[in-house]
């Protein structure tokens, strides 16, 4: 009997991880976001399935480069549920990523999401950092046609270590990924972080630090 109840309790724990896992699932073919709803829930209201129209669930922007003119050389052009209200509740979006040579993703985390990443042009070299204790680097230089897996949460990067310009398209498995880029949160938070929390945690002076985050206000 004993036996039977702990298979009892590891069947509903793992069931109730599951159904935490990813985002809520379906009960209805599709939860078209209602954006001009003001109640607020996890995720969006569902418009009303007579108010459904197909210009909810397409995008067209993929065929255009991003403006890789900036800083990091880089572009991204998401298709998440802010894009294609059709995606609420359906658990995925996509996004395409463009680079100049020497163009950078920089390092950064999806919170809610893990992602997919296939190169369409070019090259990347991409990896993705392991929690701690081990901060293990799992890259690779990849080539059109390869594919690679950030795990949901990790730091990541992707940069174009080439000369020519280079194109992927990445598949997210949340409506709504969100994205925390590591330079930008530690140094351009508003209000800034201290100097003295910046300079110890990252051994440096704070001379540095007010340098660095003069960079990203």
């Amino acid at each position: 009997m004993a036996n039977r109840l702990v298979l009892l309790l590891a069947l509903l724990a793992m069931a109730c991880c599951g159904a935490i896992a990813s985002d809520p699932s379906l009960l209805q073919d599709f939860c078209v976001a209602d954006k001009t709803s003001k109640v607020n829930v996890n995720g969006f209201v569902c418009k009303d399935a007579e108010d459904v129209v197909v210009e909810d669930f397409v995008f067209s922007g993929f065929h255009i480069a991003g403006n890789t003119t900036n800083k990091q050389g880089s572009a991204v052009t998401a298709a998440n549920v802010a894009q294609v209200p059709g995606l609420n509740t359906m658990g995925i979006s996509m996004a395409r990523i463009d680079f100049a040579p020497k163009g950078l993703n920089p390092p950064h985390i999806h919170p809610r999401a893990t992602e997919i990443l296939t190169v369409l042009e070019g090259s990347l070299y991409v990896g993705f950092i392991t929690s701690n204790p081990g901060s293990r680097l799992i890259s690779k230089v990849l080539t059109k046609g390869d594919v690679f897996v950030f795990p949901k949460a990790l730091v990541h990067f992707q940069f174009n270590y080439g000369t020519e310009n280079a194109v992927a398209i990445a598949a997210l498995s949340s409506q709504n990924p969100g994205v925390i880029t590591v330079a930008n949160a530690v140094f351009g938070s508003k209000p800034s972080l201290s100097d003295d929390i910046l300079a110890k945690a990252f051994q440096v002076d704070k001379k540095t630090v007010d340098w660095i985050q003069a960079q990203f206000n």
